[in-house]
């Protein structure tokens, strides 16, 4: 009697290798060959999105030019006491001049008045008037330097400098939250002409707000529209709806031009028929009116598709059965198919609002400067001012604020949700 323990015999393949192991290389090859053809797209996205967005959040803090041009001045204004109500001691203006002498012929001085102009204007000029004659100073150089311009007298000008002489710098968002440093050092709110942006990102939430619902109102039923109808009529009122995504842009933008100001379409036509007199003309273009009606009109298309593919979904019997078991129209609709419109709804108001909150180009030519958004000012300075850390600092604001709103969908919706088909 064989009283020894049994053993199952070990399935293997033809050529020898264990079955497990045989199954176990073919999956390790299947994920390696998922990941190589991955590979691509998630390269792409790295350097199409997050190295951008890295970018941009640097940017926003990076003060590297002022300490690297003016590095012996920088290194001897940490000694500096700024509170004391004197200058900087002989051996700092004697730093600044060979700063100013080497930076002249480098040609890199000027880029730090620049930079300084952002936190006080003037400074661009003063830097370019004492780099001319920095060569020329003799000692004592604090007396030369005042004698070329009286700012170099002032504590509030090596204040400055001493400041943004360290290698990062938080003064462009304190500039993006209309926010800016006293002569004392101590920070407190600009005075009430220099706010601009934070009436520029509340006005670009309201508008955007604004132009989603209004989308959400007139898509709802053009959505409901085309679930509905026989399939070849609704194709072809689809077509309708997607004849704005095969026209430029800048086409649609400049029709809006021509139909809403005031000696344009629209206007002609109320004056003709008499609504409206010769001198009454609306101004309905160049302010927040022409912003939020391109933009209501370009921005459509983006809650018909949600809306139209959740809808197709929705079975006729539903309201058909909350009819027979004597719900009215109204009690059917509010009851049983606006909640099964919800994942639409919820993913064409995100789609539109985030669209709309970043939109620049129609604002820039409908809006004038009551329409325009934060976007266009952050695109002033990307490509005219050349602040680039200003702007990415906005940029930086406006991206927190779209994940905070989208956070708190989150909570209060689900994302979970939200569906596009």
């Amino acid at each position: 009697m064989n009283t020894g323990t049994a053993y199952p015999e070990i399935v293997k393949t033809a050529d020898g290798i264990p079955l497990k192991v045989s199954l176990a290389r073919a999956q390790r090859k299947s994920k390696i060959r998922g990941v190589l053809l991955v590979l691509p797209l998630f390269a792409f996205i790295l350097l199409t999105f997050f190295v951008p967005i890295f970018d941009m959040l640097f940017r926003s803090i990076e003060n590297q030019l002022v300490p690297e041009v003016m590095q012996n001045t920088s290194k001897l204004l940490v000694d500096w006491n700024d509170q004391s109500g004197k200058l900087p001691p002989e051996e700092v203006f004697a730093a600044a001049k060979l700063d100013f002498e080497k930076g002249h012929a480098e040609r890199t001085i000027l880029r730090v008045g620049r930079r300084l102009n952002y936190e006080v204007p003037g400074f661009a000029s003063l830097f370019r008037k004492t780099a001319r004659r920095a060569k020329d100073f003799e000692p004592p150089y604090q007396d030369a330097f005042i004698e070329r311009d009286k700012r170099w007298g002032e504590i509030d000008t090596w204040r400055l400098i001493k400041r943004e002489s360290g290698a990062f710098t938080i003064s462009y968002y304190l500039a993006a939250m209309d926010l800016a440093y006293a002569p004392d050092g101590n920070v407190g709110m600009r005075s009430e002409k220099q706010r601009i942006y934070l009436k520029l990102f509340w006005r670009t939430l309201v508008l955007s707000a604004l132009i989603t619902f209004l989308c959400l109102i007139l898509a709802y039923p053009i959505a409901h529209l085309l679930s509905t109808l026989p399939l070849r009529t609704s194709n072809l009122l689809m077509i309708m709806v997607l004849l704005p995504f095969w026209t430029s842009l800048l086409v649609r933008t400049t029709s809006w031009i021509a139909l809403l100001q005031q000696e344009g379409v629209i206007n002609d036509l109320l004056v003709g028929l008499g609504l409206l007199s010769d001198d009454g003309r609306l101004a309905m273009i160049h302010n927040a009116t022409g912003t939020i009606i391109a933009m209501t009109h370009i921005l459509l298309p983006f809650m018909v598709l949600p809306l139209y593919s959740i809808m197709k979904t929705i079975p006729p019997s539903y309201m058909r059965a909350a009819k027979n078991l004597g719900a009215t129209p109204a009690v059917a609709f509010i009851r049983v198919y606006f909640p099964n419109t919800v994942s639409g709804i919820g993913a064409g108001c995100i789609l539109v609002f985030i669209i709309s909150i970043g939109y620049y180009i129609t604002p820039a030519l409908v809006g004038g400067t009551d329409g325009t958004l934060i976007s266009n000012f952050i695109a002033y300075h990307m490509s005219i001012s050349l602040n680039w850390g200003l702007a990415a600092a906005l940029g930086v604001i406006l991206l927190v604020i779209v994940l905070m709103l989208y956070y708190l969908y989150d909570r209060v919706v689900g994302i979970d949700k939200m569906k596009f088909a």
